[in-house]
């Protein structure tokens, strides 16, 4: 509840945390438009495939161009500015760094860029949540073995789904389900960057007008980057998934704690302590009054008469047993809020939300029937879309991972509808993606089919 004093007495010290940003798209932008109002922070350095586009992203975001005019790193910590280049591994290896943010959003440059931060003692707050997804567990491991702190970005929903679901077990409930909202149709895990503006709901000149990229958003829409986070979240805090995919129950927020509920006791679950998404469309496409699709939720169980009577007594709404509680965030506002994991990170010491275990794992699934040769596009493309399975379910089939299914050629015809394998694909496995997931394998006792 004190980091904003923490960080007025970092500034009053003259003792800023310094930061070196990755990655200067959409997200790293909505951060670098609150660096300027928050006190005890210093960006030091941004690096960016593209020093113009970051440049003009900083002065859409509101900076003074002055204060980006450092010549070096150096000069930047001197004189207090930023200095922004393409060198990510000068920035990750300048002494001053404190905090990496990683924003690239490519889930192999991102395992790279942790490494190296963790290598060159820097504490990393991971934007890029799909590389948490294939080997968040080993990242974290990796981490953990240099010293320095790995953690889920907050304002993402991971991250702000982990605290809700602390929030819960430190008070002493235990969790029934968590999760994000989603605006969620079946027929949506076959859009492409070319339907994504129409079923999200914007126009393409709202897209252009705030910057946004196609195929990023219709990795959302299509079901992959629920799936994704949702992997970051069950690895992180031990809760279960579904055995065959998120089901996407409909449901307003006033209907959560009655659907998030075992199915034995008139909810969708398979048992009680998973993760879920809801839907705020109904089945037939109508849309639900007062959804959640741009928030998270955890559902808690009241075990005793007495804490149920307390729901009743303070007004707190329930199922219709008066037994399950649904606590919730309606909004959740991306990068404005990463800040949060970088003054936790950096003066608390302490992550928020950071893996675990490996419980869950994100499968690449075909959108279309694939032919030999087709190149495999990622997540939120033409070719793939990303499916929830537990970790030991998806290395019994030999699941190719999603946040690895980039510029790869496929070897064999794949039906629309039908999970990826290793054996589906010729896997590029010279990157330290690769390698890392292949330890994460190893460390955590589940084996890894041969890649072809």
């Amino acid at each position: 509840m004190n980091l904003y004093s923490k960080l007025q007495q970092r500034a009053a010290d003259g003792k800023p945390v310094r930061i070196g940003l990755i990655g200067a798209g959409k997200f790293g932008s909505m951060y670098l438009a609150q660096i300027p109002r928050t006190p005890g922070v210093h960006l030091v350095g941004i690096a960016d495939l593209s020093p113009d586009v970051a440049r003009a992203n900083l002065a859409r975001v509101g900076w003074d161009p002055q204060a980006t005019r450092a010549s070096s790193l150096d000069d930047a910590v001197r004189n207090g500015a930023t200095h922004v280049g393409e060198d990510w591994q000068a920035l990750v290896r300048h002494p001053a760094i404190d905090i990496v943010v990683e924003c690239t959003g490519n889930p192999i440059a991102a395992v790279d860029h942790c490494l190296e931060a963790f290598a060159n003692g820097k504490h990393v707050v991971n934007v890029t949540v799909e590389a948490d997804a294939f080997c968040g567990p080993l990242l974290a491991r990796r981490a953990a073995e240099a010293g320095v702190i790995y953690s889920l970005a907050f304002g993402d929903q991971p991250a702000l789904i982990c605290d809700l679901v602390d929030w819960a077990r430190t008070c002493g409930f235990p969790v029934v389900a968590a999760g994000r909202g989603h605006k969620w149709l079946p027929h949506f895990a076959e859009s492409t960057p070319e339907t994504v503006w129409g079923y999200y709901g914007l126009t393409p000149e709202q897209a252009e007008r705030g910057g946004l990229n196609p195929k990023m958003f219709n990795s959302f829409l299509d079901g992959s980057k629920p799936s994704i986070e949702s992997t970051a979240v069950s690895n992180a805090t031990g809760l279960g998934v579904p055995s065959n995919g998120l089901l996407y129950p409909p449901a307003s927020v006033e209907d959560i704690p009655f659907v998030t509920r075992p199915i034995s006791e008139g909810g969708v679950l398979e048992r009680k302590g998973m993760v879920e998404v809801i839907s705020s469309l109904e089945k037939d496409g109508r849309p639900i009054p007062y959804d959640i699709r741009m928030g998270v939720w955890v559902t808690v169980e009241g075990e005793t008469e007495y804490i149920r009577n307390c729901f009743e007594e303070y007004n707190a709404h329930t199922d219709p047993s008066g037994r399950y509680f649904t606590l919730y965030k309606r909004w959740h506002l991306i990068g404005l809020e990463v800040g949060v994991s970088v003054a936790s990170v950096a003066l608390r010491g302490e992550p928020t939300g950071v893996a675990t275990a490996w419980n869950a794992d994100v499968v690449a699934t075909a959108k279309r029937d694939l032919a030999p040769g087709d190149m495999l596009d990622g997540e939120g493309g033409y070719t793939v879309w990303g499916k929830l399975l537990p970790a030991q379910r998806s290395t019994a089939i030999g699941g190719l991972p999603l946040g690895l299914a980039h510029n790869v050629k496929v070897v064999r015809p794949v039906k629309k509808g039908q999970s990826l394998s290793w054996q589906d694909v010729a896997m590029d496995t010279s990157t330290n993606a690769y390698r890392a997931r292949r330890q994460m394998e190893e460390l955590f006792g589940v084996p890894l089919r041969k890649a072809a």
